[in-house]
């Protein structure tokens, strides 16, 4: 068995669940590198990564780099004497800090590889459709998500599930998967197969304005699917035009309802409880909606409230 002295590298939520693991699996964790601080909200006071915040509970020994590449990070990483570097939801390394230590540098990540290399996996699974996703490990080179898997699991995903509720799923399964890698590692040199890239390839593009607005000219199921997919972050939006107000408006929730109508694409029906957006085949029932300035609200809160035209629409 070898004595492993391992280095974490994460930053959000989703790391937490697995460096929490290793730290109550008993494993001897010498160092978190995690995101600098930031300021956030109004009063633009500086906030501490998720890792941070529980790596400092647990006393563990914290770096926050603002360049990988800094002569003296890198000093103050090799000092660490660590021959293990796992890397949950961090950002790319340069050669000098993967290659550092003895056993490696792996990373979890969440897709089954090698479909949904990128920024936004488990948004871009729920997008696209699909039924089964799962977590990988592999073993970082010089490229994006492109190194030797280690191990992957799979799981089904629910045709009524949002990105939220599958990140949650895939943070717990992934610990697991982290866990069982280290394992390998840990008894010798795990097994390692090679990535083959399929002809029709799927990536995680990074989300941005533009590829979160809703098309509305889409089918059905590929607008339900973009809303569940963005849903709680960042959120799927589209413009509202209603009399004189037109609104950029976030879309968290929504049923599909499939039916032959005439009513031309993105316009609005609604009655005191229901607010549905035509679409071809059908409707997008929505659910719940925020308004600019506005919290997020369910729809019937919003039409206690908001009175729609006969003419409103969405773009």
């Amino acid at each position: 068995m070898k004595n492993l002295r391992i280095v974490f590298m994460g930053t959000p939520d989703f790391a937490v669940a697995t460096l929490k693991t290793l730290v109550e699996n008993n494993y001897h964790v010498v160092g978190v590198i995690t995101a600098p601080d930031k300021p956030a909200g109004r009063g633009q006071k500086l906030s501490e990564s998720a890792v941070k915040q529980y790596a400092t509970l647990q006393n563990l020994t914290i770096l926050q780099p603002t360049n990988l590449k800094n002569e003296a990070f890198l000093q103050e990483l090799k000092s660490l004497n660590a021959n293990l570097q796992i890397v949950v939801a961090f950002r790319m390394l340069p050669e000098a800090v993967w290659k550092m230590p003895e056993y490696g540098t792996f990373n979890l990540h969440a897709s089954l590889l090698p479909n949904y290399r990128g920024a936004a996996p488990i948004n871009w699974a729920i997008i696209n459709g699909e039924t089964k996703t799962g977590v990988s490990t592999f073993f970082i080179d010089d490229k994006i998500d492109t190194g030797d898997m280690i191990l992957q699991e799979e799981i089904q995903i629910d045709s009524e599930e949002n990105a939220g509720s599958l990140h949650d799923k895939l943070m717990e399964i992934g610990s697991q998967l982290v866990l069982k890698t280290v394992v390998l590692i840990e008894k010798g040199q795990p097994k390692t197969v090679p990535q083959k890239d399929p002809a029709n390839i799927k990536t995680a593009y990074k989300l941005d304005r533009d590829n979160c607005k809703i098309d509305w000219n889409g089918s059905l199921d590929t607008i339900y699917n973009h809303i569940r997919g963005l849903s709680p972050y960042p959120a799927a939006w589209c413009t509202l035009i209603n009399g004189t107000d037109e609104l950029d408006v976030k879309i968290y929730k929504a049923e599909k309802e499939i039916s032959h109508h005439s009513k031309s694409i993105g316009s609005i029906v609604s009655t005191k409880n229901e607010l549905k957006v035509a679409v071809e085949n059908g409707y997008i029932i929505i659910k719940e909606i925020k308004l600019p300035g506005k919290r997020t609200m369910d729809i019937k809160s919003l039409l206690n409230g908001y009175k729609f035209e006969e003419d409103a629409k969405m773009l």
